[in-house]
Protein backbone atom coordinates (compact mmCIF):
# COMPACT_ATOMS: atom_id res chain seq x y z
CA UNK A 1 0.00 0.00 0.00
CA UNK A 2 2.95 2.08 0.18
CA UNK A 3 4.22 1.75 -2.97
CA UNK A 4 0.30 2.42 -4.08
CA UNK A 5 0.42 5.88 -2.24
CA UNK A 6 4.00 6.36 -4.22
CA UNK A 7 2.29 5.95 -7.47
CA UNK A 8 -0.86 8.22 -6.10
CA UNK A 9 1.63 11.25 -5.85
CA UNK A 10 3.18 10.43 -9.43
CA UNK A 11 0.24 10.31 -11.17
CA UNK A 12 -1.33 13.64 -9.45
CA UNK A 13 1.98 15.27 -9.77
CA UNK A 14 1.83 14.61 -13.67
CA UNK A 15 -1.39 15.19 -14.14
CA UNK A 16 -0.87 18.97 -12.77
CA UNK A 17 2.22 19.61 -15.01
CA UNK A 18 -0.22 18.33 -18.11
CA UNK A 19 -2.90 20.75 -16.72
CA UNK A 20 -0.61 23.02 -16.68
CA UNK A 21 1.56 22.92 -19.83
CA UNK A 22 -0.77 21.10 -22.05
CA UNK A 23 1.55 17.79 -22.20
CA UNK A 24 4.12 16.10 -20.36
CA UNK A 25 1.93 13.59 -18.65
CA UNK A 26 3.80 10.65 -19.70
CA UNK A 27 7.43 11.93 -20.19
CA UNK A 28 6.82 13.37 -16.41
CA UNK A 29 4.98 9.91 -15.26
CA UNK A 30 7.32 8.12 -16.62
CA UNK A 31 10.42 9.45 -15.22
CA UNK A 32 9.43 8.97 -11.60
CA UNK A 33 8.14 5.32 -12.03
CA UNK A 34 11.50 4.32 -13.92
CA UNK A 35 13.18 6.64 -10.99
CA UNK A 36 11.25 4.59 -8.82
CA UNK A 37 12.72 0.90 -9.99
CA UNK A 38 9.43 0.08 -12.19
CA UNK A 39 10.72 -1.89 -15.02
CA UNK A 40 10.37 0.27 -18.74
CA UNK A 41 7.76 -1.92 -20.17
CA UNK A 42 5.51 -2.11 -16.72
CA UNK A 43 5.97 1.73 -16.71
CA UNK A 44 4.54 2.35 -20.19
CA UNK A 45 2.06 0.29 -20.24
CA UNK A 46 0.77 1.52 -16.87
CA UNK A 47 1.43 5.28 -18.30
CA UNK A 48 -0.99 4.09 -21.24
CA UNK A 49 -3.40 2.75 -19.49
CA UNK A 50 -3.93 5.59 -17.24
CA UNK A 51 -3.84 7.97 -20.73
CA UNK A 52 -6.72 6.45 -22.34
CA UNK A 53 -9.76 7.65 -20.15
CA UNK A 54 -7.91 11.17 -19.95
CA UNK A 55 -7.32 11.09 -23.76
CA UNK A 56 -10.30 9.74 -25.46
CA UNK A 57 -11.69 13.29 -23.37
CA UNK A 58 -9.33 15.13 -24.89
CA UNK A 59 -10.56 14.15 -28.31
CA UNK A 60 -14.01 13.63 -28.28
CA UNK A 61 -13.96 17.74 -26.81
CA UNK A 62 -11.66 18.73 -29.58
CA UNK A 63 -13.82 17.00 -32.04
CA UNK A 64 -16.79 18.66 -30.62
CA UNK A 65 -15.05 22.41 -30.38
CA UNK A 66 -14.13 22.48 -34.30
CA UNK A 67 -10.01 21.86 -33.58
CA UNK A 68 -9.69 19.09 -35.29
CA UNK A 69 -8.06 19.20 -38.99
CA UNK A 70 -9.63 15.91 -40.52
CA UNK A 71 -7.16 15.70 -43.07
CA UNK A 72 -4.38 16.21 -40.58
CA UNK A 73 -5.68 13.66 -38.18
CA UNK A 74 -5.64 10.90 -41.14
CA UNK A 75 -2.44 11.93 -42.24
CA UNK A 76 -1.16 10.63 -38.97
CA UNK A 77 -3.01 8.19 -37.19
CA UNK A 78 -1.78 5.21 -39.18
CA UNK A 79 1.68 5.70 -38.88
CA UNK A 80 1.21 7.00 -34.95
CA UNK A 81 -0.61 3.55 -34.60
CA UNK A 82 1.93 1.94 -36.01
CA UNK A 83 5.04 3.25 -34.55
CA UNK A 84 3.42 2.77 -30.98
CA UNK A 85 2.68 -1.19 -31.32
CA UNK A 86 6.41 -1.04 -33.05
CA UNK A 87 7.26 0.90 -30.10
CA UNK A 88 5.77 -1.48 -27.15
CA UNK A 89 7.15 -4.52 -29.10
CA UNK A 90 10.86 -3.30 -28.76
CA UNK A 91 10.44 -2.42 -25.26
CA UNK A 92 9.46 -5.62 -24.33
CA UNK A 93 11.62 -7.71 -26.14
CA UNK A 94 14.58 -5.83 -25.51
CA UNK A 95 16.26 -6.62 -22.00
CA UNK A 96 15.55 -4.13 -19.62
CA UNK A 97 19.48 -3.34 -18.08
CA UNK A 98 19.85 -2.38 -22.21
CA UNK A 99 17.18 -0.36 -22.70
CA UNK A 100 17.20 1.51 -19.30
CA UNK A 101 19.48 3.92 -20.37
CA UNK A 102 18.43 4.38 -24.37
CA UNK A 103 15.13 5.52 -22.61
CA UNK A 104 17.48 7.58 -19.51
CA UNK A 105 18.72 9.30 -22.83
CA UNK A 106 15.14 9.80 -24.49
CA UNK A 107 13.82 11.17 -21.19
CA UNK A 108 16.77 13.72 -20.62
CA UNK A 109 17.15 15.37 -23.94
CA UNK A 110 13.12 15.65 -23.90
CA UNK A 111 13.88 17.42 -20.11
CA UNK A 112 16.85 19.51 -22.33
CA UNK A 113 14.05 20.48 -25.04
CA UNK A 114 11.67 21.55 -22.30
CA UNK A 115 14.32 23.64 -20.56
CA UNK A 116 15.24 25.47 -24.20
CA UNK A 117 11.68 26.81 -24.60
CA UNK A 118 12.02 28.35 -21.46
CA UNK A 119 15.94 30.13 -22.02
CA UNK A 120 14.62 30.80 -25.39
CA UNK A 121 15.71 34.50 -26.77
CA UNK A 122 13.25 36.71 -27.87
CA UNK A 123 10.60 34.57 -27.29
CA UNK A 124 11.49 31.93 -30.19
CA UNK A 125 13.29 29.11 -30.35
CA UNK A 126 15.24 28.07 -33.62
CA UNK A 127 13.68 24.69 -34.77
CA UNK A 128 16.19 22.42 -36.87
CA UNK A 129 13.30 20.77 -38.89
CA UNK A 130 12.42 20.37 -42.67
CA UNK A 131 8.52 22.44 -42.83
CA UNK A 132 7.91 20.58 -46.01
CA UNK A 133 7.65 17.22 -43.61
CA UNK A 134 6.76 13.52 -44.30
CA UNK A 135 3.66 13.37 -42.18
CA UNK A 136 4.23 9.88 -42.22
CA UNK A 137 7.87 9.45 -40.90
CA UNK A 138 6.92 12.18 -38.19
CA UNK A 139 3.36 9.83 -36.55
CA UNK A 140 6.06 7.27 -37.02
CA UNK A 141 8.57 8.66 -34.80
CA UNK A 142 5.98 10.34 -32.67
CA UNK A 143 4.11 6.79 -31.86
CA UNK A 144 7.20 4.90 -31.36
CA UNK A 145 8.89 7.00 -29.11
CA UNK A 146 5.62 7.59 -27.03
CA UNK A 147 5.73 3.71 -26.24
CA UNK A 148 9.46 3.48 -25.70
CA UNK A 149 9.19 6.47 -23.85
CA UNK A 150 6.00 6.07 -21.82
CA UNK A 151 5.56 9.31 -23.56
CA UNK A 152 6.10 11.82 -25.92
CA UNK A 153 3.63 11.83 -29.17
CA UNK A 154 2.06 15.65 -27.91
CA UNK A 155 5.53 16.96 -26.89
CA UNK A 156 7.01 15.41 -30.28
CA UNK A 157 4.45 15.61 -32.68
CA UNK A 158 2.49 19.33 -31.61
CA UNK A 159 5.40 21.28 -30.78
CA UNK A 160 7.49 20.04 -34.90
CA UNK A 161 4.08 20.57 -36.53
CA UNK A 162 3.28 24.12 -34.73
CA UNK A 163 7.60 24.83 -35.40
CA UNK A 164 6.45 24.29 -39.18
CA UNK A 165 4.12 26.70 -39.58
CA UNK A 166 0.73 25.02 -38.86
CA UNK A 167 -2.40 26.19 -36.84
CA UNK A 168 -1.76 25.97 -33.24
CA UNK A 169 -5.49 25.55 -32.60
CA UNK A 170 -5.59 22.47 -35.39
CA UNK A 171 -2.36 21.08 -34.61
CA UNK A 172 -3.23 20.48 -30.84
CA UNK A 173 -6.82 19.34 -31.75
CA UNK A 174 -5.48 16.76 -34.03
CA UNK A 175 -3.05 15.76 -32.32
CA UNK A 176 -4.61 15.28 -28.95
CA UNK A 177 -7.80 13.72 -31.01
CA UNK A 178 -5.38 11.35 -32.78
CA UNK A 179 -3.39 10.10 -29.62
CA UNK A 180 -6.28 8.12 -28.30
CA UNK A 181 -6.22 5.70 -30.71
CA UNK A 182 -2.45 5.27 -30.50
CA UNK A 183 -2.54 5.06 -26.87
CA UNK A 184 -5.49 2.20 -26.91
CA UNK A 185 -3.57 0.64 -30.28
CA UNK A 186 -0.13 0.99 -27.63
CA UNK A 187 -2.22 -0.56 -24.85
CA UNK A 188 -3.55 -3.46 -27.04
CA UNK A 189 -0.02 -4.08 -28.39
CA UNK A 190 1.35 -4.44 -24.34
CA UNK A 191 -1.57 -6.64 -22.93
CA UNK A 192 -0.61 -8.87 -26.01
CA UNK A 193 3.16 -9.01 -25.86
CA UNK A 194 3.29 -8.58 -21.37
CA UNK A 195 2.53 -11.40 -19.28
CA UNK A 196 1.69 -9.43 -15.88
CA UNK A 197 1.24 -6.31 -15.37
CA UNK A 198 1.62 -3.82 -11.95
CA UNK A 199 -2.00 -2.73 -11.28
CA UNK A 200 -1.13 -0.95 -7.79
CA UNK A 201 1.00 1.38 -10.73
CA UNK A 202 -2.23 1.87 -13.13
CA UNK A 203 -4.30 2.31 -10.40
CA UNK A 204 -1.94 5.00 -8.30
CA UNK A 205 -1.84 6.78 -11.79
CA UNK A 206 -5.32 6.69 -12.31
CA UNK A 207 -6.53 8.14 -8.57
CA UNK A 208 -3.77 10.43 -8.48
CA UNK A 209 -4.47 12.13 -12.20
CA UNK A 210 -8.01 12.33 -11.15
CA UNK A 211 -7.82 13.73 -8.06
CA UNK A 212 -5.14 16.41 -9.59
CA UNK A 213 -7.66 17.07 -12.49
CA UNK A 214 -9.85 19.49 -10.93
CA UNK A 215 -6.95 21.32 -8.91
CA UNK A 216 -4.85 21.70 -12.33
CA UNK A 217 -6.90 24.91 -12.86
CA UNK A 218 -6.39 26.35 -9.75
CA UNK A 219 -2.07 25.83 -10.36
CA UNK A 220 -1.92 26.93 -13.94
CA UNK A 221 -3.35 30.37 -13.07
CA UNK A 222 -1.50 30.54 -9.73
CA UNK A 223 2.32 29.53 -10.95
CA UNK A 224 3.26 31.06 -13.98
CA UNK A 225 4.27 28.45 -16.39
CA UNK A 226 7.97 29.49 -17.08
CA UNK A 227 8.67 28.49 -13.22
CA UNK A 228 6.75 24.82 -13.73
CA UNK A 229 8.72 24.12 -16.86
CA UNK A 230 12.51 24.54 -15.55
CA UNK A 231 11.43 22.48 -12.79
CA UNK A 232 9.74 19.79 -14.82
CA UNK A 233 13.29 20.48 -17.34
CA UNK A 234 15.27 19.76 -14.20
CA UNK A 235 13.45 16.89 -12.48
CA UNK A 236 13.19 14.85 -15.67
CA UNK A 237 16.76 15.49 -16.54
CA UNK A 238 17.65 14.30 -13.19
CA UNK A 239 15.88 11.19 -13.18
CA UNK A 240 16.88 10.38 -16.35
CA UNK A 241 20.45 10.70 -15.52
CA UNK A 242 19.81 8.78 -12.25
CA UNK A 243 18.18 5.81 -14.27
CA UNK A 244 21.06 5.76 -16.61
CA UNK A 245 23.70 5.62 -13.62
CA UNK A 246 21.73 2.34 -11.95
CA UNK A 247 21.25 0.75 -15.06
CA UNK A 248 24.59 0.94 -15.15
Amino acid sequence: MNEFWLFVIVGFFAQIVDGALGMAYGVTSNSMLLGLGVPPAISSASVHFAEIFTTLISGVSHFKLGNVDKVLFKQLLIPGIIGGVLGAYLLTQIPSNIIKPIIGVYLGLMGVRILMKVFRSNGKMREFFVRKRHFFTLGLLGGFFDAMGGGGWGPIVTTTLVADGKSPRHTVGSVNASEFFVTVAEVAAFLTLLSQFNWYVIGGLIVGGGCAAPLAAFFTKKIKPKVLMIILGILIIVLSIRTIILSL
